[in-house]
């Protein structure tokens, strides 16, 4: 099915492109969405004729979207949940929990503007990427821990996902060195 955008789509193409696309994609996404028209002659004459204005929304949704990334970006939002030893978590931040923190922070954004390929199932700091308009994104740092204490440490920097190391005495390598061998060489007398 052929139709003309009416405003940019991501990996689609630019407002007033006719663009060959799925039927469902068009049936249900970008006609219900406004996004597109059915590319036919009536309505490629409609686009021309409206197309000055819907640059002009456009631009000005633009302008909108630019100046809530400027408050946005570069923000930090915690939140806390139970993870294991390992620093996995039992269950996940989905997006539904973004647009909760975002909304707690002051700031409207749907479920569909935050661009999270998957959950986050492991404690740190993750960046997310949040679409405000088509042509205006902006990163903001989710702080994922087990407590408040915990993302505090992290935003200093610290590392809460490395394990304990062990380290070793050189003198007691040197003494499970000859332990090991003394194993490999009963085994060699054996056989």
């Amino acid at each position: 099915m052929e139709v003309i955008l009416l405003e940019r789509v991501a990996k689609l193409g630019q407002m007033g492109d006719v663009v060959r696309v799925r039927a469902g994609y068009a049936r249900n996404y970008l006609l219900p969405q406004g996004k597109a028209l059915r590319a036919n002659k009536a309505n490629k004459e409609r686009f021309e004729a409206e197309r000055v204005h819907l640059e002009a929304r456009n631009l000005e949704r633009r302008a909108e979207a630019e100046a809530v990334a400027a408050k946005l970006g570069g923000t930090t939002y915690a939140t806390i949940r139970q993870a294991g030893e390992t620093g996995h978590l039992y269950g996940s931040v989905s997006t539904r929990d973004i647009t909760d923190l975002l909304a707690e922070g002051g700031f409207t954004v749907s479920r569909p503007q935050v661009a999270l390929d998957q959950p986050i199932k492991t404690i740190g700091l993750h960046t997310v990427h949040i679409m405000l308009h088509p042509e205006v994104d902006c990163a903001i740092q989710i702080n994922v821990a087990r407590s408040a204490d915990e993302a505090e440490r992290q935003l200093r920097g610290e590392d809460l996902t490395a394990r304990d190391r062990v380290e070793f005495v050189p003198e007691e390598d040197e003494e499970l060195d000859e332990e090991a061998e003394a194993m490999l060489e009963e085994v060699a007398e054996e056989e």
